[in-house]
């Protein structure tokens, strides 16, 4: 089993009636961590009430905490969630939190360096300075690099985009975000496989995902594209769907599945993710399928 290392926010998303623990790096690595027994995150945490709710669920999720600094000046992170008619979330994230101030310490470094086969990462936690160097440095190891790229608000530039394409092995990002980056790199074509091309070409990105909503996700490599649409019921909202996506698109690629079980199984767990209130569910009965029938071997 390969070891996969999830770094950036951790943080609540808050509703108008009830809050749920979230963050994509941290969902990510949730259900890897269900999925495979494995996985570490890195992140920062206030000195807080929300601080300690999250110690304390890592801790009874058997997730290990020793890569979570705590910061004594900074909030735990928030985001304020907003669902449209289609149920689909529009965030309003806190500044300055202390995810944004991740620092750069030699336990990290060992992590990486010797424990890690793969790196996770976005571009959020990239907003601030000292989370974007402590990121930069862990680039150009020789390791895996999987960029969700999560485009959120205004943080994010094109020289975040462009350092960040230029680590990854594995590209997600959806179509919305692809028109952001095509428009900020001043590609001049419209076509997703096209873009999708031109990206895995210039960057030498192995895999390029481009997840399209209801119309499912493609995903590009070496030439060949393969679309999947999967049939969806009984949504409940679209949280944190991208992020159940990325863990068994990880996994698919780390263990060399072919596109179309890998998208297969990513759009299908994706779909039981939509089921549920908040990215992350309650019991664990959505990962039995996938354990117990030897699906991830």
């Amino acid at each position: 089993m390969k070891n996969i290392t999830s770094f950036g926010e951790i943080l609540f998303d808050v509703y108008p009636e009830y809050k749920k623990l979230g963050g994509a790096p941290f969902n990510f690595i949730y259900h890897i961590k269900k999925l495979t027994g494995y996985g570490n995150f890195i992140s920062r945490i206030g000195n807080d009430q929300a601080g300690n709710e999250i110690v304390n669920l890592m801790i009874n999720h058997g997730m290990p905490t020793k890569y979570l600094q705590i910061d004594n000046e900074h909030l735990t992170g928030s985001a304020n969630a907003n669902l449209d008619e289609n149920k689909v979330p529009h965030w309003d994230i806190s500044l300055n939190r202390s995810y944004d101030f991740i620092e750069n310490i030699q336990i990290l470094t060992s992590l990486i360096e010797e424990e890690t086969d793969c790196l996770y990462f976005g571009t959020l936690a990239q907003r601030g300075e000292q989370s974007r160097k402590t990121l930069n440095s862990f680039f150009g190891k020789k390791i895996k690099y999987f960029c969700d790229l999560n485009l959120r608000q205004n943080f994010y530039n094109a020289e975040i985009i462009k350092s960040s394409l230029s680590a990854a092995n594995v590209l997600k990002l959806n179509s919305d975000e692809l028109r952001i980056v095509r428009n900020l790199l001043l590609i001049n074509k419209a076509d997703e496989f096209q873009l999708a091309k031109i990206l895995s070409e210039y960057f030498e990105i192995d895999l390029v995902c481009i997840t399209q909503g209801e119309e499912g996700a493609m995903l590009y490599k070496d030439g060949i594209m393969n679309h999947y649409k999967g049939v969806v019921e009984n949504v409940v909202d679209t949280v944190g769907a991208g992020d159940a996506y990325a863990a068994m698109l990880c996994l698919g690629y780390l263990n060399r599945w072919g596109l179309e079980k890998t998208n297969k199984l990513a759009s299908e767990f994706a779909g039981k993710i939509i089921m549920v209130n908040g990215a992350l569910p309650e019991n664990d009965f959505l990962y039995d399928k996938y354990i117990q029938k030897d699906i991830l071997s």
